[in-house]
């Protein structure tokens, strides 16, 4: 109890309490990044430990140097140049395929919340950073499934179909417009199997049924004219 008293109220640039504000950072952009990572997303646990850790660092530096060199410049500037800079790492995780699909987005926006968690951290604004980071991960792990539409009975997925040749897109279209998929967008891709004039396509398509993922998807690989159908990443 003692340790902790001398954390919450002793100078911000004592060892004990920059230590305890990196280790917490690290667990708060830990669990965020964890999740990420779990779901296979471009950033991941060590991503998100590094931009919450170094978010924190930059905040102590500023105080730092306001305070023990003299500097006579607002503490708080190198914050806000973190909250600007972090873009050019979420925009790294942001994939375009084609013209209308577009992912990573919420990876992104969850890099520039750890960001801000580390930087809350810094200032020792704990409650604020362990808040946010338990509002983010719910938000990643919860409401995933009412965003894809979970609520209304409806699921939406990505998945990779390749044809054995041109002629066959329309039978494959006509499928995956039917009312058990409800085809959204797609668009046409170099077959992944290097195959000479098979086709791919990467579609999303709406499912009423998340539980038969499974055996729809084997209800078009089975179609004569398709050689593969798995769900895309």
């Amino acid at each position: 109890m003692q340790f902790l008293t001398n954390i919450l109220y002793s100078s911000p640039l004592a060892f004990q309490t920059v230590l305890f504000r990196l280790i917490l950072s690290t667990l708060l952009s830990g669990i965020i990044g964890f999740e990420r990572g779990f779901r296979g997303r471009a950033a991941g646990l060590r991503t998100h430990i590094l931009v919450g850790i170094g978010a924190t660092l930059i905040v102590m530096t500023g105080v730092y140097g306001v305070e023990n060199l003299g500097y006579a410049a607002d503490p708080m500037r190198m914050a806000a140049q973190v909250i600007s800079g972090i873009g050019f790492l979420g925009a790294g995780t942001i994939l375009i395929r084609g013209k209308t699909m577009v992912t990573g987005l919420t990876t992104a926006a969850g890099l520039w919340a750890t960001a801000a968690i580390g930087i809350a951290v810094g200032v020792g604004f704990y409650a604020a950073a362990a808040i946010t980071a338990i509002i983010s991960l719910f938000t990643f792990v919860c409401l995933t499934t009412f965003e894809r539409g979970g609520t209304y009975g409806k699921y939406n997925i990505r998945i990779y179909v390749e044809c054995i040749d041109a002629s066959s897109l329309n039978t494959l279209v006509d499928t995956l417009s039917s009312d058990e998929f409800e085809l959204r967008e797609f668009e046409i891709t170099p077959a992944r199997s290097g195959i000479s004039n098979h086709i791919g396509i990467v579609a999303m398509v709406i499912m009423h049924n998340q539980n038969d993922k499974k055996e729809r998807l084997a209800k078009i690989a089975a179609l004569d004219s398709v050689f593969i159908a798995i769900e895309s990443v």
